[in-house]
């Protein structure tokens, strides 16, 4: 087969399967991987390509009521994980390898290290939550200093800081790996065959998000980043510029954020329905 039948394959996907576009995209990168890495062929120019449309999606948004009925079903590490997807606005993973230095009290702010598109950025860092985390750190400090005295191999430094600060990784604030939310097991560090914790799982913080949207009773099917997409909506309620949002939230383009905006003027907010016009 050449490019040809693969666009067939592709078309045939996309007008007789009516697959979504994921799983078309899918199929390609697939195919792609095969011809190169696998056939050591150049699978030539594939033409084109009838495209699954991907569906333009509003994105979930819970009210501040329904945020506080979740929070209410957390306490400890959990709570403060939400807090911080919610109050700060970060994706998932922004949050599960923050660092301690990452953090400043006084400024009242959190430093995103190498967010989406590997990109820095400051938001802010939640009131209610200063004091938990303070809490939270100094126990989280007392497992670093445990696991250094076990002869452990301190945290993992990214790129090559390792070599040129060979005593960085057992310091305290280059906890990066250890981080806010460090693992309960060990791990064998694949790059460098030592022994580390690395932080929380990805899965750990969905479950906990599953849980207790069942246990405080929401119908909204939600996930980690819809606490992000509240985060963002209201803000835009609050009455902050949409600029400003784009700044927090990380976004390379302000139509992105636009999005929000859709999100508040759908559901007739600002908009009286005619039928309570109606006298009945």
């Amino acid at each position: 087969m050449g490019a040809a039948e693969v666009n067939q394959f592709l078309t045939h996907l996309a007008v007789n399967e009516n697959v979504a576009a994921s799983t078309q995209n899918q199929a390609l990168w697939a195919l792609l991987f095969l011809y190169k890495e696998v056939l050591s062929q150049d699978i030539g120019d594939l033409g084109d390509v009838i495209r699954a449309k991907k569906p333009k999606r509003l994105p979930i948004v819970l009210t501040p009521e329904e945020v506080r009925l979740v929070l209410n079903q957390l306490s400890g590490i959990s709570w403060l994980m939400i807090n911080l997807l919610y109050g700060a606005g970060l994706r998932q993973m922004e949050c599960l390898r923050l660092r301690v230095q990452d953090i400043d009290f006084s400024y009242n702010q959190i430093a995103v290290r190498s967010g989406k598109g590997d990109k820095d950025r400051l938001t802010m860092l939640p009131h209610v939550i200063k004091e938990p985390l303070r809490r939270h750190l100094d126990k989280v400090k007392k497992v670093h200093e445990t696991d250094l005295s076990h002869g452990l191999g301190g945290v993992y430094l990214p790129d090559a800081l390792e070599k040129k600060y060979p005593n960085a990784a057992k310091e305290w604030g280059w906890s990066r790996k250890i981080g806010m939310f460090p693992a309960n097991e060990l791990s064998i560090d694949p790059r460098s065959g030592k022994k580390r914790r690395h932080h929380e799982g990805e899965w750990v913080l969905q479950r906990l998000v599953r849980e207790a949207r069942v246990k405080a009773g929401l119908a909204k099917h939600i996930s980690c980043h819809t606490f992000r997409h509240s985060f963002a909506t209201h803000l835009l309620q609050a009455g902050y510029d949409i600029r400003t949002i784009q700044e927090l939230l990380g976004h390379k383009d302000v139509k992105t954020t636009m999005i929000y905006t859709h999100v508040i003027n759908q559901g007739g907010q600002g908009v009286r329905s005619p039928a309570d016009l109606l006298i009945l």
